[in-house]
């Protein structure tokens, strides 16, 4: 069981610059991810072509690659 306290934070005029600078942020961080992303299905694509897998062997590597993905996402928690 979880302790979770629940915080009430009030937004004002004064913080539409904040907003607008963390929006930014995540933005930022979500264009980041999907450039990494998209450098990773290159590299696999490329490497499937070179060595010629046949389709069980793509799919294999994919699940592969999918479980790196999914440890690293695991530590950043």
């Amino acid at each position: 069981m979880k302790n979770t306290e629940v915080r009430n934070t009030k937004i004002g005029a004064d913080d539409a610059g904040l907003l607008s600078m963390l929006t930014a942020a995540r933005l930022d961080e979500r264009r980041g991810r999907a450039d990494v992303m998209a450098a990773r299905l290159e590299r696999l694509a490329l490497f499937i072509k070179k060595g010629e897998l046949n389709g069980t062997e793509a799919a294999e590597l994919l699940c592969v690659e999918a479980q790196i993905i999914l440890n690293e996402a695991r530590e950043i928690n």
